[in-house]
């Protein structure tokens, strides 16, 4: 779970926030303060990214395979939780939005989803299924928008927006496109065969626009879901040692990180999102989330 920062702690308080915007309606209607509010985001920022904990909580969109060679309803497990050790599970609430994109084509997910129970090893919260209709070659980019849920640890709310990528046919067609989320990690390299020991460049974009110098962390899916069951099975990797996996992006809003191993990894850029605060006085991190495949070589 997220630490609390210390700043992020303190602009949390009301009067404090409405000093510092130098009155006391609201911090999202300081006119004439854009200065001072840009200095605050950074701080907070700042410090919400360098406390970040060893092993980060992902919203996680999963399916067993990435690239079906026939029309088929690929079921999707979107779970909330550390993916990395498995657990402990979060609650998701019912999403916003979930939708795919091929070829242009904008497909509602939102009738097929379920909810259900998923277990992790140390605990069991609520997760859906949700399924994409795969009818004809070419990409399927696939889309969560999560509503924003409260985490006490951090005292901010965090709103997740969630990308994975099918391919069918071995046509591709809107892996590189922009789907135009406020916060969004768009693939420069394709991302659903990914080889084992190759690198993987993405772009942050915070609407619309590259983010550059922004911290991108890094998980691997070590708790594979086990799509029947709905438990993870571990594939029996150890987390390195130092904490996360971090990479920066560059004057472009471009990282690049080598990928050693199989299995599915996970990109988080949080707090990538323009949302400062919400009508209430509490922060917001609009977090960027890829989740790509990686195959053996």
């Amino acid at each position: 779970m997220r630490n609390v920062p210390f700043y992020a702690s303190f602009v949390q308080d009301r009067a404090a926030r409405a000093a510092l915007c130098g009155w006391s309606v609201r911090a999202s209607t300081c006119r004439g303060r854009v200065a001072l509010k840009s200095i605050i985001r950074t701080l907070f920022l700042a410090t919400a990214l360098c406390a970040t904990p060893a092993m980060a909580h992902f919203q996680t969109l999963y399916t067993p395979d990435l690239t079906p060679d026939a029309p088929a309803d690929i079921r999707v497990k979107a779970i909330f939780w550390h993916p990395f050790i498995g657990g402990p599970n979060v609650d998701m609430p019912f999403p916003l939005e979930a939708y795919a994109i091929n070829r242009g084509e904008r497909i509602d997910l939102m009738p097929s989803l379920s909810q259900v129970t998923f277990a992790g090893p140390d605990n069991q919260a609520l997760a859906f299924d949700l399924t994409v209709p795969v009818r004809r070659a070419g990409d399927y980019v696939t889309v969560l928008v999560g509503e924003a849920y409260f985490d006490e640890a951090a005292q901010l709310l965090i709103q997740p927006y969630v990308k994975m990528i099918l391919n069918a046919g071995g046509l591709p067609s809107d892996w590189d496109v922009p789907v135009g989320l406020p916060a969004e990690i768009v693939p420069m390299t394709k991302p659903y065969n990914v080889m084992s020991g190759s690198t993987f460049s993405a772009r942050v974009l915070r609407d619309g626009e590259p983010l550059p110098g922004h911290q991108v962390e890094i998980v691997y899916l070590n708790a594979v879901p086990d799509m029947e069951a709905n438990r993870s099975v571990s594939n029996g990797v150890v987390p390195p040692d130092g904490g996360v996996l971090v990479a920066t992006t560059d004057d472009n809003g471009v990282f690049t990180v080598g990928l050693p191993r199989a299995g599915y990894w996970g990109f988080g850029a949080l707090a990538a999102g323009p949302a400062f605060v919400n009508e209430d006085h509490v922060h917001i991190s609009q977090d960027a989330i890829l989740w790509v495949e990686v195959v053996p070589f």
